[in-house]
């Protein structure tokens, strides 16, 4: 790879080397509008992946998938007061249509808790009726001032679930049920350490009883909110008039929920684990667990290491795993290295004459760069090495980012303490502030309330702020 291909390394300047990052690595591209993002195909196969992954585990729950217009009418954001002031300043509003000015302005759904309880409205009528799982997978317009490919764009893919229930208990379960899987999600498939907790009244989602979330240390210590789940309570329901007769034939409003996890996680993978050469994908997610790469100088050599790749490429396919051969024929081995690290591959075959006569193969893994990650593996071990290779990458970025996090992860008793270690990363601390603290606060450190975490240590304190008696902990950090 020449100079010029090389990315900025990470501790010079994170923010330029993420986003050099994305583009050398073929995930996205920047949309001809301002603020809009083109997925690539492979950013998109990684999407997919995570869908696949979520998927799976909202239908073992109930979940069915279904699809709602992207168009909402104006009147219908306006029911649900907290939920309009939340999203107006963000909000994309069409005012013609074919050529004529629209009797009613329609905005592009930031979210479709309105139009989903227009529809649940017509839906419920009895408590067998209840409850309603749906999830829809779609994209939505936000309409950001300062956008970040993946991060934060007007326009992200995401899926948002929505539920209907009888009962406020039942609702609170499935609304810490859903912040479950994304938790489980994000640790076992994007070897994503995250803390689960939930939102002060201050940052919860606008229209929402209360919030969950799962909070992500990224590699400058700054947090991503990478999923929330909403108890909504009755506030649509009473917003768009969500009715049931129970079972003693009295009409009572439903309790819902909604919750989602969009393509910012793409965002967070790629900086709880990428370095100086590029991305490192965990392996249950990567679109190409492992790139075969054959080395030949002559045509005869060719022939020999071709026929051997084409083997150990269908004995890997046969066994499951994604598989890429690179057969570009105008790039050099040393090339192809460095691109396929760039991309983030878990692992790396080498077959060269040599390979072939010795009935082995050189294998590479990417988290571990150099010599120290290379190993000659025989023909007949291979594939079963290969296989514990990706995972023992994936449990050895978990245990990284584990560490990473709790490395930066810092107990703080004063304000002043608290300043320095928002600096660099999290701060635990005794909290018993306000929004009105937490204003001031953001104000002068930058740093916000990621969460109250369900992890709690027990006891009392004395919050670092206020000074007043304490019987929680929270996690404050500068955030995405």
């Amino acid at each position: 790879m020449s100079k010029e291909d090389q990315i900025i390394p990470r501790s010079q300047d994170f923010n330029e080397w993420y986003n050099t990052l994305v583009l050398r690595a073929d995930l996205a591209d920047y949309g001809p509008v301002r603020g809009t993002m083109i997925v690539k195909p492979y950013g998109w196969s990684l999407w997919e992946n995570i869908q696949s992954a979520l998927d799976k585990r909202f239908k073992a729950t109930g979940i069915e998938n279904a699809a709602f217009p992207m168009l909402i009418p104006m009147s219908f954001l306006e029911k649900e007061a907290h939920h309009i002031e939340g999203f107006a300043p963000e909000l994309a509003v069409v005012t013609h249509g074919g050529g004529k000015e629209l009797t009613e302005p329609v905005a592009i759904r930031p979210t479709s808790e309105t139009i989903i309880g227009h529809s649940y409205a017509k839906w419920i009528q009895s408590h067998r009726d209840l409850p309603i799982l749906i999830n829809l997978w779609n994209s939505v317009v936000r309409w950001e001032l300062h956008t970040k490919l993946f991060l934060r764009t007007l326009e992200f893919y995401w899926q948002e679930g929505h539920t209907a229930h009888a009962t406020e208990a039942e609702a609170w379960e499935r609304t810490k049920i859903m912040l479950d899987i994304y938790a489980n999600f994000a640790i076992n498939e994007a070897a994503i350490p995250v803390i689960p907790g939930e939102k002060t009244e201050s940052e919860k989602f606008a229209g929402a009883e209360r919030t969950l979330t799962i909070e992500a240390m990224m590699g400058d210590g700054k947090a991503l909110q990478s999923g929330t789940s909403h108890y909504l309570g009755q506030n649509f329901a009473k917003a768009f008039d969500i009715k049931y007769l129970d079972v003693d034939n009295i009409q009572q409003f439903c309790h819902t929920t909604s919750w989602g996890l969009s393509t910012r996680f793409i965002g967070a993978i790629i900086m709880t684990h990428g370095d100086d050469k590029g991305l490192i994908l965990p392996p249950r997610l990567a679109p190409i667990q492992t790139v075969i790469v054959p080395i030949f100088k002559t045509e005869d050599e060719k022939s020999i290491v071709m026929t051997e790749v084409d083997k150990v490429k269908k004995e890997l396919s046969d066994s499951g795993f994604r598989v890429k051969v690179d057969s570009r024929d105008n790039l050099t081995a040393g090339y192809k290295f460095n691109d396929w690290e760039m991309r983030g591959v878990p692992t790396r075959i080498e077959i060269g004459p040599r390979d072939v006569k010795n009935n082995s193969a050189a294998v590479a893994r990417r988290d571990i760069p150099g010599k120290e990650g290379k190993e000659i593996v025989t023909r007949a071990a291979l594939v079963e090495r290969v296989k514990s290779l990706l995972n023992e990458v994936q449990n050895n970025l978990l245990v990284k980012a584990t560490k990473f996090r709790d490395d930066n992860t810092l107990t703080v008793n004063s304000y002043d303490e608290f300043k320095s270690a928002v600096e660099k990363g999290f701060a635990k601390v005794w909290w018993a502030g306000d929004g009105k603290d937490e204003a001031k606060i953001k104000e002068e450190t930058k740093a916000t309330v990621r969460c109250i975490p369900f992890n709690q240590p027990g006891g009392n304190g004395t919050c670092f702020y206020t000074g007043k008696p304490a019987d929680k902990i929270a996690i404050f950090a500068r955030s995405y």
